[in-house]
């Protein structure tokens, strides 16, 4: 055989070589592809039944008959009217320092973010939805994953039936069950009651067992007026050195 000819095959071969892991490389990419679309579709699929089950969630958590009351789990149907239960609270009153009444697609966000690990619970009278209250991240570092913070928003109509303490009593044990320890506050507080802002929400905490933790001095401004802000705590559960990750609700039995 001459050096030409050793020099062709040698060549060939290379070139064969070349090609078979070319093949390979690009049948490895097309594999981790479609693995990759297969892991896209089922992560969409999963995304969606949890929009579609936010849709249809009803489960009845409470239910007192012969006022015609039933606190239940949120849907993304409620957006309209939580909104319309949350606006006089941004409109009339400095209990929020929102300014502007959110839309229903921020709102229906905003309910799709919570409900993902939290528990998210409406009060319904005669049919009509009356209040809402939940938990949600005290704040987004793993650390403080077992620390969520308390939201209620009542209507006029819910005074004097006893549903900010239900609603709270139902999410505290909804905590527990899901290992969370710290329970939080933060509210609006007035240097002087005025229109816009009692002392309401501080005493309804204090009587529900919270405690003053701490106060921020003229931290908000809302109708040209300053106002203070104060957090309060309720420890719910024992702190374990061997913490294990809380239980997102939507995970719970």
């Amino acid at each position: 055989m001459t050096k030409d000819n050793k020099a062709q095959i040698n060549m060939y071969n290379r070139e064969a070589n070349r090609d078979y892991y070319m093949d390979k490389d690009i049948d490895n990419d097309i594999g981790n592809d479609m693995d990759n679309d297969i892991d896209n579709d089922m992560e969409m699929d999963k995304n969606m039944n949890n929009e579609k089950n936010l849709y249809d969630k009803k489960k009845i958590i409470y239910k007192d008959k012969d006022k015609d009351i039933i606190i239940r789990e949120v849907s993304l149907m409620d957006a309209p009217e939580l909104v319309e239960v949350y606006r006089p609270y941004v409109e009339k009153t400095a209990i929020t320092f929102e300014y502007e009444v959110p839309s229903v697609e921020e709102f229906t966000d905003r309910i799709k973010n919570i409900s993902a690990k939290y528990p998210y619970l409406v009060v319904e009278q005669d049919g009509r939805i009356i209040g809402y209250a939940y938990t949600s991240a005290f704040h987004v570092r793993k650390a403080y994953e077992w620390s969520a913070e308390m939201s209620i928003y009542l209507s006029d109509r819910c005074k004097g039936l006893g549903l900010g303490r239900k609603l709270y009593e139902i999410l505290e044990d909804i905590s527990y069950k899901q290992g969370i320890t710290n329970l939080y506050a933060c509210i609006g507080a007035p240097e002087k009651e005025d229109e816009y802002l009692t002392n309401n929400s501080i005493n309804f905490h204090d009587h529900m067992g919270y405690k003053l933790i701490g106060r921020f001095t003229r931290c908000g401004y809302k109708f040209s007026r300053w106002y203070d802000m104060v957090w309060m705590e309720k420890i719910i559960a024992q702190h374990q050195t061997d913490a294990k990750d809380i239980i997102p609700y939507p995970m719970l039995n």
